[in-house]
């Protein structure tokens, strides 16, 4: 049975009970129900296809926030190599919902930078729910100097609700922090890749994720706010987060449309919860063969089409004016 199951995961469960029942009853008294256990998984399938192929906003916002989906060192244990992390922003302190270092991709050494949740109480009070301080982005930001340093590749993996907005974390300035990554960032002289592996929340994801390759896993979602927050604010009330959802154009489907991503990574069906080792598996083929792109690119083509990919992002066209209404 599933782990943890979401609502709309709710006809699947109910139809693998009763293959379970069917399943123990036949072996219990010794009849043969080949046919209907056959036509009982076939039916699984379908159901489970007809619901992931059709997902709403909401939906993947929920499996984005997964609680056994694989977090950032899942994959970098079963996508990187030799993964030395390394600690401290060399002003405030080490900042463990950004666990970064060094790793290799293949026969790339690179930079990796991370946002960490946790799955329990402990873990999620460690990696500050993957809300980063100050220090964390100091952090991300001397590694890529690091990075620059020696010619390494940057590598973000994002999946956070937003950075930290506490009193501590805006006494330690922030916005400032993440203002000097975005433009050190678009400035970095090295090929840069940002995925999106759940959660990109608002600034605190931006912060790590001005790249040359922008990615995102099927059932991540990056955006300004969450559902919730602007739900809050435009209707007054949490409870229209799916509405919000919908309307904030969040998805990975939503994205590359509008031109914000540039590949959208597949998952399993029915998420990477699932099957860690098989979401692993694509994300690893798709940032070999993002990688293998870029690092072959001159630095200063690899500039100048960074700086052009995101000053496209949020223009748009003037439709013709409304026609006058006629005085009555």
């Amino acid at each position: 049975m599933e782990t943890h199951p979401l609502d709309f995961e709710k006809p699947i469960l109910e139809l693998q009970r009763r293959l379970q029942d069917l399943k123990n009853h036949s072996d219990e008294h010794e009849l043969d129900f080949d046919s209907e256990v056959e036509a009982m998984e076939n039916k699984i399938r379908e159901t489970r296809r007809a619901i992931y192929d059709n997902l709403t906003a909401w939906q993947r916002v929920q499996l984005a926030r997964h609680i056994m989906r694989p977090f950032a060192l899942d994959y970098v244990g079963r996508c990187f190599s030799d993964w030395i992390e390394l600690h401290g922003d060399r002003v405030f302190g080490d900042d463990k919902a950004m666990p970064s270092g060094l790793a290799k991709l293949g026969q790339h050494r690179c930079v990796v930078i991370t946002n960490q949740k946790g799955r329990d109480t402990k873990e999620n009070v460690k990696r500050n729910f993957g809300c980063a301080h100050p220090e964390g982005y100091r952090k991300a930001l001397r590694l890529m100097r690091l990075a620059e340093k020696f010619g390494l590749p940057v590598i973000s993996l994002i999946d956070t609700p937003g950075a930290f907005p506490g009193i501590g974390s805006e006494e330690r300035h922030i916005s400032e922090a993440i203002a000097v990554n975005l433009r050190e960032m678009m400035n970095l002289r090295v090929p840069t890749i940002a995925v999106v592996i759940g959660e990109g929340g608002s600034g605190g994801a931006l912060g790590i994720g001005v790249t040359d390759r922008v990615l995102i896993l099927e059932n991540a979602y990056y955006s300004v706010i969450s559902p919730e927050a602007c739900s809050a604010i435009l209707w007054k009330d949490r409870r229209h987060a799916a509405e919000a959802a919908e309307a904030l154009k969040l998805t990975a489907q939503d994205l590359i449309g509008l031109g914000v991503v540039d590949e959208i990574v597949p998952e399993p069906e029915g998420g990477a919860h699932r099957d860690h080792d098989m979401a692993a598996a694509h994300l690893e083929t798709a940032l070999r063969q993002n990688l293998e792109r870029i690092v072959a690119r001159p630095i200063e083509e690899l500039l100048q089409q960074r700086y052009e990919k995101f000053r496209k992002l949020g223009n748009f066209a003037e439709g013709s004016p409304l026609p006058a209404v006629p005085a009555s």
